[in-house]
């Protein structure tokens, strides 16, 4: 062997030997690479998973508040009937009759009665929709007939029946006679 074959064998010895190393190392690289990128991902994962049960308990939270809220309604309905029915009974009662020492006994208990209805509707939020004189609001009146009139066409003229909301939600709509042109 000469002297100048020596150094390129020690050059294939060198390179045979760092050949594993780079090998080992570029591996390594990309296991980690691979880690990294499931690591993001299991990240992300989480943060949905954080925003899903954040979503979750909102809409649970605002259930439950319905729920409390508007949990009577179906009862009010009911209720609304037997306010319906005092408010005829006052309704029907001849003025003569009203000023009658024999009869003002249970006019004012009526009259009583019907505040302290109303006053407990008021407690639960239930309230009564102003519908006379109003423009027609189909999200809360109900037309029932139109009626010749000298109000602007679509005002509400006439109340058949009283609406009611329960807090923000429609209760009962108003049933109401709008007015029309004269013919």
């Amino acid at each position: 062997m000469t002297d100048t074959e020596k150094p390129a064998d020690d050059l294939r010895e060198e390179t045979a030997e760092t050949a594993p190393e780079v090998a080992e190392h570029d591996r390594a690289a990309a296991r980690i690479a691979e880690l990294e990128d499931q690591l993001a991902a299991a990240k992300q994962e989480t943060l949905y998973a954080h925003a899903d049960i954040q979503n979750v308990r909102r809409r649970a939270e605002k259930d439950v508040a319905d729920a409390r809220a508007y949990a009577a309604s179906a009862f009010a309905r009911d209720v609304l009937s037997v306010a319906d029915n005092l408010e005829r009974a006052l309704g029907a009662i001849p003025a003569e009759l009203r000023d009658d020492d024999k009869w003002k006994g249970l006019v004012t208990g009526l009259d009583a009665t019907g505040r302290e209805l109303e006053s407990v509707f008021g407690r639960h939020g239930i309230t009564r929709i102003q519908a006379m004189g109003e423009p027609l609001d189909p999200n809360r009146h109900q037309a029932m007939m139109e009626v010749p009139s000298d109000a602007a066409p679509g005002t509400v003229v006439q109340e058949m029946q009283a609406g009611w909301m329960i807090k923000d939600r429609l209760l009962r709509p108003a049933l109401v006679g709008v007015a029309k042109k004269p013919d």
